[in-house]
């Protein structure tokens, strides 16, 4: 019985460190090599050639960060390519307000897979600009933004 508490004790933290330590990053430059492996080295596996793009971290070495796209892509990055993140896709069609609320004025309709810099989230909205439009998004059902 004990074996079996202390067993899920274990995993339960696992879990949550595993969780907790989920990174998102964004690209710094429009051209990116993306590596086989953690190091200068390594064969260049493909390029990225979007700035702001949002990467999931979920390895590192040394000065490597190993990534993962929405498209389920990854690979290793050098973390000078590499910065906070400050953008989100969105994984849906969304409308753009005025303000952080549903009663507010839209502003526009944003695509699925639009490409959007945060400016800041608030509950359960992210500020945010594109090429074109700045306003409020809902934040749910966008990739690159842990809740």
């Amino acid at each position: 019985m004990y074996k079996i508490i202390y067993t899920l004790i274990c995993l339960t933290i696992f879990i949550s460190s595993s969780i907790a330590e989920e990174t998102f990053v964004s690209l710094k430059k429009n051209k990116v090599n993306v590596r086989y492996g953690p190091s200068f080295e390594s064969d260049i596996k493909f390029v990225y050639k979007k700035i702001n793009l949002p990467l999931k971290q979920i390895d590192k070495k040394e000065n490597f960060r190993r990534i993962i796209d929405l498209k389920n892509n990854s690979g290793w990055i050098h973390i000078s390519q590499l910065k906070k993140n400050n953008s989100v896709i969105t994984l849906q069609n969304k409308v753009l307000f005025k303000k952080p609320s549903s009663f507010a004025k839209p502003v526009a309709q944003i695509e699925k897979g639009r490409l959007l810099i945060v400016d800041k989230c608030q509950e359960k909205w992210c500020k945010i600009k594109s090429e074109d439009y700045e306003g409020w998004i809902r934040a749910n059902n966008i990739w690159g933004l842990i809740n």
